[in-house]
């Protein structure tokens, strides 16, 4: 894991006059990856190595329990805005498959965060922000029916639904190392396409679209 050292001016030597969003996001970064290697989480482990002290957790998140909900605020506040830099496109089924994609490279970037987003263990800050990233997929599901591709009686609540609980499932194998990350371009694009011709598209149509519509950076495929 990559140290997080920040240099932070304190006021007294405890706690900073006022919050700096550097050191909030190193504290989120870091709590996160304490879950998901399942390490104990106390005020000083959190702070080791960041170069802020234990009140710099209430400064930022008025206790363990505000951190909590800002961790999983932060996952999906960071996905809602990969999936916002998918643009809308005249094909719907296409746009569906960049969603896919911009989803699994969110994963990938902050593996942690997205781990610690779906532990319903913590309430969420804003529910209604988190519901955000799935409210895009059944928008665009909506859309693709609207433009014939989707049978009319197709819900798009549902097709939402399981395209992300499919997405989710596969992004968890390789972001925990039972699959190679090679296993997402390998398997994702074709389960996305059967997914949507089951919603009522052309399989032909629906693999050309999906092929036009999945990528993924380099980086991360």
């Amino acid at each position: 894991m990559t140290v997080l050292c920040i240099a932070v001016s304190w006021n007294d030597g405890q706690v900073p006059r006022t919050a700096s969003p550097a050191l909030r996001a190193a504290l989120l970064e870091r709590a996160a990856e304490m879950l998901a290697r399942r390490e104990p989480v106390t005020l000083r482990a959190l702070v080791e190595g960041t170069g802020a002290s234990t009140m710099a957790v209430y400064t930022h998140f008025g206790g363990m329990p505000g951190l909590w909900r800002a961790v999983r605020q932060e996952g999906f506040t960071r996905l809602a805005a990969r999936l916002g830099t998918v643009p809308a496109s005249d094909d719907p089924v296409r746009d569906l498959a960049a969603l896919g994609a911009a989803y699994v490279a969110n994963a990938l970037a902050t593996p942690a965060l997205y781990r610690a987003m779906f532990d319903a263990a913590a309430e969420l800050e804003d529910p209604d922000a988190a519901a955000a990233p799935f409210d895009t997929l059944v928008d665009a599901a909506a859309r693709a029916r609207e433009a014939g591709r989707f049978a009319p009686d197709s819900d798009p609540e549902v097709v939402a639904t399981r395209y992300w609980a499919t997405g989710h499932g596969l992004i968890l194998l390789v972001i925990t190392g039972v699959l190679p990350a090679e296993a997402l371009d390998a398997h994702a694009p074709a389960v996305a396409a059967a997914l949507f011709v089951a919603a009522g598209d052309d399989e032909q149509r629906a693999a050309r679209s999906v092929a036009a519509g999945w990528s993924l950076p380099a980086a991360t495929a």
